[in-house]
């Protein structure tokens, strides 16, 4: 396992980040392959994102015509 990208950490030590389930070495740091899934699923639809104040980039290509 020294290829391995992902070291395991020792067994009841973390927590799943989406139930709190002590977390499983093949779904690091989840306790599912179900919970990874909600989680990239909560990426994917913006849920973790930081609020800004900044202005909307006004060169960004949407609404242009021509």
């Amino acid at each position: 396992m020294a290829n391995d990208p992902v070291t395991p950490l020792p067994a009841g030590r973390r927590r799943c980040p989406v139930c709190g389930k002590p977390a499983a070495p093949p779904h690091q740091p989840f306790c599912s392959a179900r919970c990874a899934d909600i989680d990239l699923g909560r990426w994917l639809k913006g849920i973790y994102r930081i609020p800004t104040k900044e202005p909307p980039d006004e060169g960004s290509g949407e609404n242009e015509t021509g």
